[in-house]
């Protein structure tokens, strides 16, 4: 089933005021000159900014998100020689209350604030992160090929709207530092579930095992409670296929390097010796068709891909991801498509041969149903309407 959230999630519920200006929808943010991705909750809109160093945006419930690139350019030093003095520094101007805590992410120095002060009457609180970038493809000077830039990302609002923790620590987690990070846990994630106790486990039904991160599933269903919560506030929106989108596409993040080896396992399995790409997705499919059927109303309704590729539970959405995370794995596009109308997903394939298939980007995927079992391909009559779908790509 597709997100039927109960009411206990009510209290994280936002006025969305989204006012004029230049409104990020659907794709996440690039930066040509530092290489860094960011992408956000719908609503959030530039104000703000040098369009290179220096970025400004506003959301819902006047919460703010800016971003600043500290570098040396030319024959001129960075502002800051370290991190330390780059979070130093800005925790004396703004005055903050917040502790700092220094981690590494991803072989990058980094910085989690918790923002706590005051700007003119008012209070505000928030979330900062601190982080070192890659040296630039394009060399901006002699000094910047010795000392890396630093990124300074504040998500912040009125101290007042508690529900805007949420925003922020989704808005923070979403940041790609370089290109290696798009397909890893976000640094908020990675900060509070360290990848550090690998942990061999059992793949459902195939008698194999994988390693994985003894936190993995833990960590990913946090990630998904938190961005259920966001995606509640877009249900009345007309913007609110574009934050489902962006909900699948910060699962799709988290979830890829937690499976690489249950991926890679799973395609040894069925696919030695070698099959077409079509016979291999089948036989994912068989394996995943065969998971026990199961919903949590209580929560978020979807299980993290971690636990149900171990457990072989869960239901429409959460298979239909695995099935073509596991795909793309095997170089192999894919994605899904969801339908609010019919509380349902299923798994698109970029496959030859007979069957429904699904237009989306000038190209036509085969569909996948994964939890009824039946054929690649095939789609009950009473699903068959296009218009009902939301088609969603995760490369």
């Amino acid at each position: 089933m597709v997100h039927n959230y109960t009411m206990k999630a009510a209290k994280f519920l936002l006025p969305l005021l989204f006012l004029g200006g230049l409104l990020l929808y659907g794709e996440p943010m690039y930066s040509p000159t530092w290489g860094f991705r960011l992408d956000l909750p719908e609503g959030y809109y530039f104000t703000e900014g040098d369009g290179r160093n220096r970025f400004s945006f506003e959301g819902p419930s006047d919460a703010r998100f800016d971003i600043v690139v500290y570098h040396s350019e030319g024959g001129s030093p960075s502002p800051y020689d370290s991190l330390p003095a780059l979070v130093a520094d800005i925790q004396g101007r703004l005055g903050n209350a917040g502790d700092a805590e220094f981690f590494i992410y991803r072989d990058k120095e980094a910085c989690i604030i918790e923002l706590d002060f005051s700007l003119g009457a008012g209070s505000l609180s928030g979330w900062a992160l601190a982080i070192e970038l890659p040296l630039p493809p394009i060399p901006l000077g002699p000094l910047a090929q010795s000392q890396r830039p630093l990124l300074l990302a504040m998500a912040y609002g009125p101290a007042e709207i508690w529900a805007l923790q949420v925003f922020h620590l989704s808005a923070l987690d979403s940041l790609a530092p370089e290109e290696a990070d798009r397909r890893a846990p976000g640094p908020i994630t990675d900060f509070t579930f360290p990848r550090e106790n690998p942990l061999r486990v059992p793949i459902y039904g195939l008698g194999l095992h994988a390693w994985i991160d003894a936190d993995d599933a833990l960590a990913s269903q946090t990630l998904i409670d938190r961005e259920a919560l966001v995606l509640l506030n877009y249900e009345a929106e007309p913007t609110w296929q574009e934050a489902w989108t962006r909900f699948y596409r910060a699962i799709y993040r988290d979830s890829f390097e937690r499976l690489i080896d249950i991926a890679f396992q799973v395609e040894r399995h069925f696919n030695v010796p070698p099959l077409d790409n079509r016979r291999f997705a089948e036989q994912v499919l068989s394996w995943v068709q065969s998971f026990t059927y199961e919903r949590d109303q209580m929560g978020s309704d979807f299980l993290n891909l971690v636990s149900m590729a171990v457990e072989g539970r869960g239901d429409c959405d959460p298979r239909a991801m695995l099935w073509a995370l596991i795909l793309r794995q095997n170089n192999i596009n894919a994605g899904i498509m969801v339908s609010r109308h019919l509380s349902h997903a299923m798994g698109l394939g970029d496959l030859e041969g007979p069957g429904a298939r699904f237009p989306l980007q000038g190209r036509t995927y085969m569909v996948a149903e994964t939890t009824r079992v039946v054929d690649l391909g095939l789609i009950a009559q009473d699903h068959s309407n296009i218009e009902h779908w939301i088609g969603i790509l995760f490369d």
